[in-house]
């Protein structure tokens, strides 16, 4: 009955339009066909074309039909010293950011484009200068690490030190290139005004001392203007050291600065100990650990005692005048004095004394130094050298820390206290 109606229906309709619903019956037979055949094979309900399980065209994933996210970038910034800035001091650090410190790079290069020194703490993300930089000068920062890409990501920055202040502390060594010093030398150093203590540590961190072999050893501040470094035992003979003084630029005091940077390169001679008995009155002298001569000595007399106590030759005369008359206009005395060796500030000596010759080993008639004879104080001058190390034991008086080079009179846990980074 349908498909009479159907004909009836394209009989009675014009001849165009007959053939028209013959081609919209054909297209609707395919499509159903098709329909079934999806739904068939997909094993799902739903049809692939309105999102089910195989809405993805063959050989293609969702994934890849997505556009592709961009790489994140690894930045990086420059925090201090502030883009531009002024008047910043010669030791300041270079402070940065980054999301990747591991890869990151940071150079700083003058004017002129030459890279400066320096040591980057990638945990910190610091790079700190391996010494001052110049005064009144213009440095450019650049902070870098790589992208997924193999590119460069990449910041720079520039900042202006200070000018050259008035205000400047001057530093010296008491020691030069090429001296060679016995194995109780320390190393002196002297400031031309006082240094405060909130400074001190910072001025220790940038005097560097390094011995050949190694050794162990620390500054001391003898006084506001005065510090020593001096290792943990005797320093071992024939040692080589070498120390680097880097304070230009170095805030020593309120709006005072190092002036300079120093260096110096010496060396530590035989060992030479000095070891003298009030008990026995003598001196025994030992050199590498060997005995190498016994020397009778007058020390000082009960009115005027030597000091007990560890000293270290500090300067040689082979002739020289003792002139006490100024200290003392009644009992003072002016005499002249072969082969002294200098031991302490208030005056104490090794020299000859031949007058006391007849007493030496037996009494002590000094005025507090150590007197040896004229034949012995020779022998001994011409083997000594500055550093070189004298104990004295068993008298009246002990030796006041800081009356000499008195360094190794006192424990190493002692000593140790007058360093600030101790």
């Amino acid at each position: 009955m349908e498909m009479d109606g159907i004909r009836s229906a394209e009989r009675s309709a014009p001849a165009g339009r007959r053939g028209r619903s013959r081609l919209r019956l054909a297209v609707a037979a395919v499509l159903a066909g098709t329909l079934l055949l999806t739904t068939a094979c997909s094993g799902s309900d739903e049809p692939s074309w309105q999102g089910g399980g195989n809405s993805t065209p063959e050989g293609t994933t969702a994934a890849s039909q997505a556009p592709a996210a961009e790489p994140a970038l690894s930045t990086v910034a420059v925090t201090s010293p502030a883009a531009e800035a002024k008047s910043v001091e010669l030791w300041s650090e270079v402070k940065y950011n980054s999301e990747d410190p591991a890869n990151t790079e940071v150079t700083v290069t003058n004017a002129k484009g030459a890279e400066i020194k320096g040591t980057v703490d990638k945990d910190e993300n610091v790079w700190r200068p391996a010494e001052g930089l110049a005064w009144n000068t213009k440095y450019t920062v650049n902070v870098s690490t790589p992208t997924a890409e193999g590119k460069t990501n990449s910041v720079t920055s520039t900042f202006t030190t200070m000018k050259e202040p008035s205000n400047l502390v001057r530093v010296t060594s008491f020691l030069a290139d090429g001296q060679k010093v016995g194995v109780g030398m320390p190393l002196i150093m002297k400031f031309g005004r006082s240094i405060p203590e909130k400074y001190r540590a910072e001025v220790e961190r940038r005097m560097v001392v390094t011995a050949t072999p190694a050794q162990e050893g620390t500054w001391r501040w003898i006084s506001a203007t005065e510090v020593h470094f001096r290792p943990k035992t005797y320093w071992k003979a024939n040692s080589k050291v070498f120390y680097s003084v880097n304070l230009k630029g170095v805030k020593l005091g309120d709006g005072w600065y190092g002036r300079s940077n120093l260096t110096v390169d010496m060396s530590i001679g035989r060992e030479m100990i000095m070891t003298v008995s009030n008990k026995t009155k003598k001196m025994t002298v030992k050199q590498d650990g060997k005995v190498i001569k016994t020397i009778p000595v007058s020390l000082g007399k009960a009115s005027t005692p030597s000091s007990s106590g560890t000293m270290v030759v500090m300067e040689k005369a082979a002739h020289t005048i003792f002139d006490t008359t100024d200290e003392d206009p009644v009992n003072g005395y002016k005499t002249p004095i072969d082969w002294a060796q200098r031991i302490t500030y208030s005056g104490q000596f090794i020299h000859a004394a031949p007058w006391s010759e007849g007493v030496q080993g037996r009494r002590n008639v000094s005025h507090g130094c150590v007197n040896v004879s004229e034949a012995l104080g020779e022998w001994l001058f011409q083997r000594t050298m500055m550093g070189d190390v004298i104990t004295v034991s068993g008298t009246e008086e002990k030796l006041k820390n800081g009356n000499g080079w008195t360094d190794w009179n006192m424990s190493w846990e002692e000593y140790k206290k007058g360093s600030y980074l101790n």
